[in-house]
C-alpha cells in the first residue's frame, strides 16, 4: 500500500509542475509575446531553462521553509495526506489553467498546506500571517509602483527607448533553422536599439522565470519531500520536467491572456511591467516568502494602464473637480521619435479606445479566479482533512 501511495504521490506531483509551467509562463514572458518579440515556442523552451535553474540553486530553500516552518511538526506529513494536498493544488491549478487564467502556484499551495496544519491545529500562525501580509501589500506596491511610472515616467521611457515590434506583424527575435548551425533572426527593419530592447525583455522574462522556479518549485514536491522518502535534487529534477511540459502545452492559454486578451503592450510597456514585477518577487524571495508571482505581474499590468490612462488630467484640475478625462488606451499612443506630451495635454480622442490596450471583462475574470483557485484548494483541503476519517487526524 505504501508503494502504491509513494507512486501516486509522484505522479500527483507532476500534475502540480505541470500546472506551475501553464500558471508561471504568461507572467513571465507574457509581455514579449503579447509584444511581438518572440514565439510561444522560444518563451516556453526559455521557461523551462531558467525556471530549473531557480529551483535548483535557490529553490531547496523554499522547500525546506514550506516543509518545515508552516506547521509546528512534519508528523503531519504522511504519504496518504501529501496526496490529498497535492490533488488539491494541482487540480485548483488545472482549474485556473484551463480557464485560461494563471493562478497563484504559492498562494494556491500554501493554502492546501495551512489547511493540513488547521485540521491538525499543527498550522504555524505567525508564519502564516507574515505570508498572508506581504501577498497583500505586494500586489499593491506593483500596481501603485507601475501607476507612478505610468502617468509621470512612461512617455520619457518610450521616447528614450523607441522600441516597436516587427513592422509586418511578425515576432522581433526568432530561431533560423536553415542553415547548418541554428542562428538568431531578427525582424524586418530592426534596428539596433529595437533588438537590445528586445534582448532587454526577454532577458528580465528570463530573470522572472528564475525567480518563479526559486518560489514555485516547492509547490510541487514540499509536501512529497516533507514524507522523508525522497532527497531533494531528484524531486527538483522531477518537478522541472513537468513544468516544462505545462510551459509547451498549457501554457499557451494564459500567454494569451496575459499578452493579447489583457492588454496589447508595446515592449515598451513589456519592459516597465517585468523590471517592476521581477523586483518584486525577487525582493519577497529574499526575506523567505513564497512569491505570489502571478499576482504581481497582473497588477503591474494593470497599473501601468491606469497611470497612462490618468495623464489626461492634472492632480491640479482633480482638485479644482474639473472632469477627469481617462482613456485607458494610453499605453500606445506615443510613437517612436514622438515628442512626449505634458499631463493634461493629451486628448482622449487623440490615444486609441480602450480595448486596444484594457479589456475590463477579461481582467475582472484574472482578478476573480486568482482568488478563487486558491480557495477551491484550502476550503477542498481543511474538508477534507477535518472530515474524512481515512486520515485520521
Amino acid at each position: 500500500m505504501t508503494e502504491v501511495l509513494l507512486i501516486v504521490g509522484l505522479l500527483v506531483a507532476v500534475f502540480v509542475g505541470y500546472n506551475i509551467g501553464g500558471a508561471t509562463t504568461g507572467p513571465a514572458f507574457g509581455p514579449a509575446v503579447g509584444a511581438n518579440v518572440i514565439t510561444k515556442l522560444m518563451a516556453a523552451a526559455l521557461m523551462s531553462i531558467f525556471f530549473f535553474l531557480g529551483a535548483i540553486t535557490i529553490g531547496p530553500n523554499v522547500v525546506t521553509t514550506l516543509g518545515d516552518e508552516l506547521v509546528h511538526t512534519t508528523d503531519i506529513f504522511t504519504m496518504r495526506s501529501n496526496v490529498a494536498v497535492l490533488f488539491f493544488i494541482g487540480g485548483a491549478l488545472f482549474v485556473g489553467n484551463y480557464a485560461g487564467v494563471p493562478a497563484s502556484t504559492s498562494m494556491t499551495a500554501v493554502g492546501a498546506i495551512a489547511a493540513l496544519g488547521l485540521a491538525t491545529g499543527e498550522l504555524n500562525w505567525a508564519v502564516m500571517g507574515e505570508i498572508v501580509v506581504w501577498w497583500i501589500v505586494a500586489p499593491i506596491i506593483g500596481f501603485w509602483v507601475a501607476g507612478v511610472v505610468g502617468r509621470y515616467f512612461y512617455p520619457r521611457i518610450n521616447a528614450w527607448v523607441a522600441i516597436e515590434g516587427d513592422r509586418e506583424g511578425r515576432e522581433m527575435i526568432t530561431v533560423d533553422r536553415s542553415g547548418t548551425v541554428p542562428r538568431l533572426q531578427f525582424g524586418i527593419g530592426a534596428n539596433r536599439r529595437e533588438i537590445t530592447g528586445a534582448f532587454v525583455v526577454v532577458g528580465i522574462g528570463c530573470l522572472m522565470a528564475f525567480s518563479s522556479g526559486t518560489s514555485n518549485i516547492a509547490n510541487a514536491i514540499a509536501p512529497i519531500y516533507g514524507t522523508g522518502e525522497f532527497e531533494m535534487v531528484p524531486l527538483i529534477l522531477l518537478g522541472s520536467a513537468a513544468v516544462a511540459v505545462g510551459c509547451f502545452t498549457i501554457a499557451r492559454r494564459t500567454l494569451d491572456t496575459l499578452g493579447n486578451d489583457i492588454t496589447n503592450l508595446p515592449l515598451t510597456a513589456a519592459i516597465v511591467v517585468a523590471v517592476i514585477a521581477s523586483t518584486i518577487v525577487i525582493m519577497l524571495s529574499a526575506i523567505g516568502i513564497p512569491a505570489s508571482f502571478v499576482v504581481v505581474a497582473t497588477m503591474c499590468i494593470i497599473g501601468l494602464g491606469w497611470g497612462r490612462a490618468t495623464r489626461t488630467t492634472t492632480l491640479s484640475d482633480a482638485r479644482r473637480g474639473e472632469e477627469t478625462r481617462v482613456s485607458v488606451g494610453a499605453l500606445t499612443a506615443e510613437e517612436e521619435g514622438e515628442t512626449p506630451p505634458e499631463i493634461g495635454e493629451e486628448e482622449p480622442e487623440d490615444i486609441p479606445r480602450a480595448s486596444d490596450l484594457f479589456d475590463p471583462s477579461t481582467t475582472a475574470r484574472v482578478i476573480i479566479m486568482q482568488n478563487v483557485v486558491p480557495l477551491i484548494a484550502t476550503v477542498g483541503a481543511y474538508l477534507t482533512f477535518q472530515f474524512v476519517p481515512i486520515f485520521g487526524f
